[in-house]
C-alpha cells in the first residue's frame, strides 16, 4: 500500500499529531474531522449550526481538491453534532453540498463538545 499525506493552505492547518488527510494506494482518501474553521485566521467562522456546517464542507472540499477529488468521490461521512436538536439545519446545507442522488453514506451522532466548541465536525472518505 502506498500512503501520501494530503495537504492544503485552502483548509485549516492540522493542530495536532495528525494529516488533513491521507490518500492510500491512489484510490481512498481519508480526510480528517473538519470543523469551520477560516483556513487563513484560524478563526470559527458562523455562529450557527447552518453557517458553521457550511465551512466546514468549504474545507472538506478544498483538503479534497487538493488529493484530486470532489465531493461526489465521498463514498462515507461522519457528523458530529454538540446538539442533535440541530440536525434539520445541519442536514438542510449538507443536502445542498451533497446532493440526493449520489449522497455518501453517513453517520451523524451527538457529543458532548468539540475542539473550539464548535457546533459542528465532519470527516469523510472519498474514492477516486
Amino acid at each position: 500500500m502506498v500512503k501520501q499525506v494530503i495537504l492544503t493552505e485552502r483548509a485549516p492547518a492540522p493542530v495536532g499529531p495528525y494529516s488533513q488527510a491521507i490518500a492510500a494506494s491512489g484510490r481512498m482518501i481519508f480526510v480528517a474531522g473538519q470543523i469551520p474553521l477560516d483556513p487563513q485566521t484560524g478563526q470559527v467562522v458562523g455562529e450557527n449550526v447552518a453557517q458553521q456546517t457550511e465551512q466546514a464542507i468549504a474545507n472538506l472540499t478544498a483538503i479534497l481538491k487538493a488529493a484530486g477529488a470532489t465531493l461526489q468521490d465521498v463514498v462515507k461521512t461522519t457528523v458530529f453534532l454538540i446538539d442533535l436538536n440541530d440536525f434539520a439545519a445541519m442536514n438542510t446545507v449538507y443536502a445542498q453540498s451533497f446532493g440526493a442522488g449520489n449522497a455518501p453514506a453517513r453517520a451523524c451522532v451527538e457529543v458532548s463538545r468539540l475542539p473550539k466548541d464548535v457546533r459542528v465536525e465532519i470527516e469523510c472518505i472519498a474514492v477516486v
